[in-house]
């Protein structure tokens, strides 16, 4: 006679970006130990690899693609099935702000954390009088990319290569140009001819795009220092 089978709990959040409602399940032993192997591996590849397939497989409502979704959506659906799947309390450790080397274990409910919007987040950027350029949200590989990058690639490469990975289209009243039909080489050298002050403008789309943010309140144990800390982004609530 086979075992019986085990019921799973469904759940519903909103994703973010659009208000959608969608239907996910947490994830499963098998598909925990996917996650912790790719994660051990330092494996950027093996990492992607075994998110997407977690996400693909936890995300029960139809017609939803992992790849296209914003790496704030991720990182709020991988939050949340985290929680339904092995608690909703997380430990993470804190360095206090105050001597910036003494740690503090915290505790932290899963489900205060939020993703924080700016009013002033816009995607359409202007370049000069006649060009205009509208950019993208990184997409999954971006994601992981910039929160378990375990390379030694100069910061600044990386920051380069996310930007120039996030733009959608350039475009003048005439002309529009979708960077899906040029070259990475022409890309780069459209960054490479911008001013200071034009790539600061596309700078502030990453520095002001919904994140998921949570603040707490740490007391240094050595200095009895209370002091005000944000946790930003997926990788910061595993640290």
């Amino acid at each position: 006679m086979p075992l019986p089978k085990i019921a799973t709990p469904t759940y519903e959040l909103e994703l973010p970006s659009t208000g959608q409602s969608i239907k996910y399940r947490p994830f499963l032993v098998k598909e925990e130990k996917v996650l912790v192997i790719a994660l051990e591996s330092e494996d950027n590849r093996q990492i992607t690899t075994a998110i997407k397939a977690v996400l693909k497989s936890c995300i029960l409502t139809k017609g939803v693609k992992v790849e296209s979704l914003p790496t704030f959506d991720i990182e709020y659906l991988f939050l949340n099935i985290r929680g339904k799947s092995v608690g909703e309390e997380l430990e993470v450790n804190v360095i206090c702000p105050d001597d910036e080397k003494t740690t503090v274990p915290v505790i932290i409910n899963l489900d205060e954390i939020e993703i924080q919007k700016n009013e002033n987040h816009s995607n359409k950027i202007k370049v000069d009088s006649n060009i205009m350029m509208e950019l993208k949200y990184p997409s999954l590989d971006e994601f992981i990319k910039n929160n378990f990058d375990f390379n030694d690639k100069n910061a600044m490469d990386q920051s380069f290569d996310l930007i120039a990975a996030c733009i959608d289209k350039v475009y003048t009243e005439d002309e529009v140009w979708a960077t899906a039909d040029c070259t990475k080489k022409e890309v780069k050298e459209f960054l490479e001819s911008m001013n200071s002050q034009q790539f600061k403008d596309i700078e502030a789309f990453f520095e002001s795009m919904p994140k998921l943010s949570h603040i707490i309140n740490v007391t240094n144990p050595k200095t009895k220092v209370e002091s005000e800390v944000t946790l930003e982004g997926l990788a910061s609530f595993f640290v």
